[in-house]
């Protein structure tokens, strides 16, 4: 019985919970957007989008060309939490939620004889039976059995929409021989380019590879974890910590300007400040990231001593955008990251910088904001955003409607 981990990962799910929710949408292509404007892009596609080449990232003028019957909606966030806890509920009654991994996925525990493969899918129609019942037969879902959750995630991904997978440890590594390894879980187009400066760009190329190599190639732990991961072994402890915190806007029409972005940019940093205090953290870098409405990108990273202090992220943020191309005006999206997180008990700080009275006046003013709302109180250079930074869901973070607007 090696079974441990079934993932459930709802299929296109901001436009699902739409559909779900608005009858006449059912059945029809739909793209979830920020706002009503050809220059924005969709954040979600459903499945019948989806089959025209409509995804994630799609612009809407290029949506409306690929599918001239797509229909678009200004996404609810609200609406998508509410459904997210819903579900939740749902699976929690059937199988133990043992992680919440986004608004869309959550990591259910196997026990007892329940790792047995044929209970073990028994139980996962019983899931997707459920949450039909008691939260909305439109929200389909791809349910994957593994011997940990990478194994689950991935086997969740091999058959959209509505797949049921199950990958025993006996199988692994080969049953992913033919995967891109871009199809992992964890890598990402960086790291993607780096395997394929080594020759690795299937999985079989990866599990060809000794734990020393992966190592060196990933320039650390990471590469013993991959080892272990794709083999099925337990997962580190490490895999689940919080590895950034981070927030993205898509500016209208009429601030895709150097001023407007920035302010918005500012108006994130404070906004993400709050949630790095909530969670416990601290930060050792701050990135920000550019799109630009021709589709090129620009990227910038600050190391920083350890810290939830927002002044000196805000400082931070005027270096790196002092930085940016200048030659380069009509910006679609910005974004901002911060990572390398510590938590309280592994702070240092820095040795010339008392954060007894700041710690104190960021309590104050995060609950001022928990209390009166996102624009209670915040520091003027993003007043020309304070109508920005509300209530977006990324889809590793659900936020708090209290905290994150």
């Amino acid at each position: 019985m090696t079974l441990a981990s079934l993932l459930v990962d709802f299929n296109s799910y901001f436009a699902s919970v739409e559909q779900e929710a608005e009858p006449r949408l059912r059945g029809r292509p739909l793209g979830v957007v920020p706002m009503l404007a050809d220059t924005t892009v969709c954040i979600a596609a459903s499945v019948e989008a989806k089959t025209f080449g409509v995804k994630t990232g799609t612009k809407v003028a290029e949506a409306r060309r690929l599918c001239p019957a797509i229909e678009f909606v200004i996404a609810r966030h609200e609406l998508y939490i509410d459904y997210h806890h819903r579900a939740v509920a749902a699976v929690d009654s059937v199988v133990p939620v043992r992680a919440v991994l986004s608004i869309d996925e959550m990591d259910c525990e196997l026990t007892g004889r329940w790792r047995e493969p044929a209970r073990a899918l028994e139980l996962a129609r019983k899931v997707k039976a459920t949450l039909a019942t008691q939260v909305g037969a439109h929200l389909r879902t791809s349910i994957g059995i593994g011997p940990n959750t990478f194994i689950a995630k991935t086997a969740s991904d091999m058959v959209k929409p509505d797949g049921l997978v199950l990958i025993e440890k006996a199988e692994l590594p080969e049953r992913l021989f033919e995967l891109p390894v871009r199809a992992l879980s964890g890598v990402g187009a960086q790291m993607e380019k780096r395997l394929a400066k080594h020759g690795i760009r299937t999985v079989r190329d990866l599990a060809a590879r000794s734990k020393e190599e992966l190592c060196a190639i990933w320039g650390g732990v990471g590469g013993e974890i991959m080892h272990g991961r794709i083999r099925g072994e337990p997962q580190h402890p490490l895999e689940n910590d919080t590895a950034s915190i981070s927030h993205s806007s898509v500016l209208g029409p009429d601030r895709r300007n150097p001023e407007d972005a920035f302010a918005v940019l500012d108006r994130l940093t404070q906004k993400a400040a709050m949630r790095l205090r909530k969670a416990g953290y601290y930060a050792g870098r701050i990135s920000v990231d550019l799109k630009y409405l021709d589709g090129s990108h620009w990227r910038s990273e600050m190391r920083l001593v350890d810290t939830q202090d927002t002044v000196t992220f805000l400082h931070a943020l005027e270096k790196l955008w002092a930085g940016r191309p200048r030659d380069r005006r009509t910006i679609l999206r910005v974004g901002m990251a911060y990572s390398d997180l510590v938590s309280e008990s592994s702070h240092t700080g820095s040795l010339f910088a008392s954060e007894g009275k700041s710690r104190a006046l960021y309590s104050a003013l995060d609950l001022l904001n928990a209390r009166f709302g996102k624009q209670a109180v915040y520091f003027a250079s993003a007043h020309k955003a304070r109508d920005r930074g509300g209530l977006h869901i990324a889809f590793n973070h659900i936020p708090d409607p209290k905290t994150d607007k």
